[in-house]
């Protein structure tokens, strides 16, 4: 079965527009890589600071490969313009894994 990545970050709420106009500009950047099923950016509604970066995999491999190719290089690379990069939107960052030992869908 997959696996899940969930990076969990602490986002300040100054900085919570900042980080999903970031991820809403990053359109394609993980869609296409081999072995990708699905992404999602949680936004906390109560008690938390913490986004959560859901992302799902056909395996480990396949993540592993994409965060040694287009994730490193996305995150390497400069600002707009070839600039100095951006200051991070998130103070903390927590990478959280598992495998999916069941699931279910609607039915019908």
């Amino acid at each position: 079965m997959s696996i899940v990545k969930i990076n969990a970050l602490t986002v300040p709420e100054e900085q919570r527009e900042v980080l999903e106009k970031r991820f809403a500009s990053r359109a394609g950047a993980v869609e296409n890589s081999d072995g990708f099923e699905w992404f999602e950016l949680l936004r906390p509604i109560e008690g938390t600071d913490q986004y959560l970066v859901y992302t799902r995999w056909r395996d480990e491999a396949s993540f592993q490969a994409w965060m040694e190719g287009p994730m490193k290089a996305a995150h390497q690379g400069g600002g707009e313009g070839g600039g100095e990069r951006p200051k991070p939107a998130a103070s903390g960052s927590t990478l959280w894994s598992f495998e999916v030992v069941q699931q279910a869908a609607p039915k019908g």
